[in-house]
């Protein structure tokens, strides 16, 4: 199978104002750049623009590091110098993913990378239980156990610490929280803000705690659906990337919808996290612009 052309991509936002496109295109035609894939917005309402743009790496006369130095200058000139990010996909993403004992948005991620489908390496899976250890090392990837103490908050902060520990020594590019059932700490959300990834269910906050199926049931509810999200110290309050539904009706036994609930639930964390991984999502305060 041929190798995928190696490409910078290009992340930028700014405030708005006339000739930004004009300056980063004439920018890198200078230097020879050929743009294969190129996107803009505004946002009229936080007068803010953002573009998305793929760069030939054999196109420029350096590498990514030279790129982003001279970068420096433009992302100065127009006002963005906290907003930008310049990637090269030639260098692979590294993912470490958290679980409990639901596995259903686990085996979807393996899957998807064993076939190809998602161009990332599982470094790590760490769950709270071990319930899924065998199914990530048929995969080939490490699984470690990190059990958290119920009523025990120093053996929970002593959990975390833990957990950091492991996280961070894999640099990940993304953290994972696939139905992990435990709710990170605030410096642990300040530390991977931008990085970490969350799922929920679309019942939130009309069917909260236990059993939301159940109450949502009873309700006679109409669509299940879910939400992906980076994770915040505000409670699945993060940035929204990806949401989905599906519909359900008084046929549908619990068991029914907490399938249906699950196959959205895949569905949306494997395409929020296939657009993170491909810098396709910019986030500005509490919203995001996807390319």
């Amino acid at each position: 199978m041929p190798q995928p052309e190696r490409r910078y991509v290009i992340t930028f936002g700014c405030p708005d104002r006339t000739g930004i496109v004009a300056r980063i295109s004439s920018f890198l035609a200078d230097h020879g750049g050929w743009i294969v894939e190129a996107a803009y917005h505004t946002d009229p309402d936080t007068g803010w623009f953002f573009t998305r743009q793929e760069v030939r790496a054999d196109s420029l006369p350096f590498g990514a590091t030279e790129l982003r130095a001279r970068f420096t200058e433009i992302a100065r000139e127009l006002g963005g110098t906290t907003s930008w990010r310049i990637t090269d996909t030639g260098e692979r993403k590294r993912v470490v993913i958290l679980v409990s004992k639901e596995g259903h948005c686990l085996y979807d991620l393996l899957g998807r990378v064993a076939a190809g489908e998602l161009d990332a390496d599982v470094a790590a899976v760490i769950g709270n239980h071990a319930d899924l250890a065998g199914i990530t090392r048929a995969h080939g990837i490490p699984f470690h156990h990190v059990p958290f103490p119920a009523n025990d908050p120093q053996g929970k902060q002593a959990a975390f610490a833990q957990l950091r520990q492991l996280v961070d020594a894999n640099r990940p590019h993304a953290v994972v929280l696939a139905r992990f059932m435990q709710i990170l700490p605030p410096e642990l959300c300040a530390d991977w803000i931008g990085k970490a990834i969350n799922i929920h269910h679309s019942f939130l906050p009309s069917f909260v705690g236990a059993r939301p199926y159940h109450q949502a049931h009873r309700r006679g509810v109409k669509l299940v659906g879910a939400t992906c999200h980076y994770v915040t110290a505000d409670l699945d309050a993060g940035p929204i990337i990806e949401q989905d539904v599906i519909r359900v009706d008084h046929g549908d036994a619990i068991g029914d919808m907490v399938r249906k609930g699950r196959d959205v639930e895949k569905a949306v964390l494997a395409r929020g996290l296939r657009w993170h991984l491909e810098d396709r999502v910019l986030v500005h305060g509490n919203q995001t612009v996807i390319f």
